[in-house]
């Protein structure tokens, strides 16, 4: 996480003090400010100020100020906070899937349901912000991918193919080791990064059990019990036990794996595809010697990518009357081709849109262009199990540190996700648990 600017805290405290009817306002020659609440990635900022500057160019009688909040935990309890006391800004921008549930979207946030701009969004999208039948969000930013890049110089000099099953995975993985290159890079500093072999192996999970993430939901299957799902924690051990891990692999950030894989120090890292952006500004020449495939699992014939959707700008219940009509146009132009150019002016896209119609730029990474084909054939994309079941647990991260470390072995690390997993569905009041 990125520490918290200033200018967060400053606009945080000045909007605590504020009543709900303050926080967006009609200046005296009639023009409307909205509020937008944004967290405060590199990206999130500029997409969003890229998104304000456009719009108010179109509209120029609305104004959209631009408010920055932390990421993580803290940043998910100012948002909590905020809808809960009524004093959230006009618009705002949160994850999709598993933590907007966490929200109680029916009593905080304003339905989009009929709305003629819902049109514009691929229905891929929808299932991740929505409760029943209602719709709450429109998408902002990118699609990004779980899978592994890997250094294209490296498979080049050795020879080798990108795999598209876990015995062809390891078997590059000895012949990296043994040319003197460390075969897969950890960097469990950034404990976020130790869940890549369990989140990004859904696609695997749901090609072998179709119906898991509806039975996981209802509380008919865990991780320890199904012979799909155990396989990402497996797999988490088998690669530590191989020798295969990068040295400092327990104190490195995933900056410091982004940039031993660009050097070709490390031949393959398992991550989300949103952090090529970072590694592309610090090493320029990453964008054409490191690739991406999908974590391969025991069918080559099913092989295919674990996707995660971008998250969503939503409306809360506070804003009312002619702030909630300019919010709807505001959501309307993030939901819109125009909306889709004004974000890649303001960052180079990591994924493509799940907005229609919304062309990316030719001169992407190689990474990005290596995703792409997952999305465009039918079966090869799947979402990831956060954005198809409301379940998840908060101590994910920890656990996997703990197996990829060798300090928990992969069955005890399943039954421990599985207990944390029945706090969080209980306190979601969920059926069967």
């Amino acid at each position: 996480m990125k520490p918290v600017r200033t200018l967060a805290v400053s606009l945080l405290l000045a909007v605590a003090a504020c009543s709900p009817g303050d926080l967006g306002s009609s200046d005296a020659d009639g023009k409307l400010t909205l509020t937008f609440l944004i967290d405060n990635s590199d990206a999130g900022v500029k997409q969003a100020e890229g998104l304000a500057t456009a719009f108010t160019a179109k509209h120029p009688d609305i104004e959209v100020d631009v408010e920055v909040r932390p990421q993580g935990g803290e940043g998910d309890n100012i948002v909590k906070t905020r809808l809960s006391t009524g004093d959230m800004t006009d618009v705002f921008q949160y994850n999709s899937g598993s933590l907007l549930q966490a929200l109680k979207p029916k009593e905080s946030l304003v339905s989009l349901t009929g709305e003629a701009f819902l049109d514009n969004v691929q229905d891929t999208f929808f299932p991740t912000v929505s409760v029943g039948d209602e719709v709450y969000g429109v998408p902002m930013g990118n699609a990004s991918g779980g899978g592994v890049l890997y250094n294209r110089k490296v498979y080049e000099q050795l020879g080798l193919q990108v795999p598209k099953t876990w015995d062809e995975f390891m078997a590059n993985n000895a012949k990296i080791k043994a040319a003197g290159v460390a075969p897969v890079i950890q960097t469990y500093k950034d404990t976020w990064t130790s869940q890549l072999f369990v989140l990004a192996d859904f696609h695997n999970v749901a090609a072998a059990e179709p119906e898991f993430a509806d039975d996981y939901t209802a509380n008919k299957t865990n991780y320890a019990e199904s012979a799909a799902a155990i396989k990402g924690f497996q797999r988490l051990q088998e690669v530590h036990d191989a020798g295969y891990l990068n040295k400092d692999f327990a104190a490195e950030s995933f900056e410091d794996g982004l940039r031993e894989l660009a050097a070709g120090k490390g031949a393959h890292y398992p991550i989300l595809t949103f952090v090529v952006s970072t590694m592309v500004a610090n090493d320029p020449d990453a964008a054409e010697d490191v690739g991406l495939f999908a974590l391969p699992g025991d069918d080559a014939a099913k092989n295919g990518l674990t996707i995660w959707t971008p998250g969503g700008v939503y409306i809360p219940k506070s804003t009312e009357g002619e702030r909630l009509d300019a919010a709807k146009q505001f959501l309307a132009f993030v939901a819109s081709p125009e909306g889709c150019e004004a974000q890649t002016k303001a960052y180079a896209p990591t994924g493509p849109y799940v907005v229609k119609d919304c062309p990316l730029p030719d001169d992407l990474p190689q990474a990005v262009r290596d995703m792409l084909p997952y999305f465009e054939t039918e079966g090869q994309a799947t979402p990831a199990l956060e954005f198809v079941s409301p379940v998840k647990g908060p101590a994910l991260e920890q656990i996997t540190v703990e197996v990829g470390s060798g300090i928990r072995s992969a069955k005890d690390g399943a039954a421990l996700y599985d207990r944390d997993v029945e706090k969080q569905a209980q306190q979601l009041g969920l059926p069967g648990w």
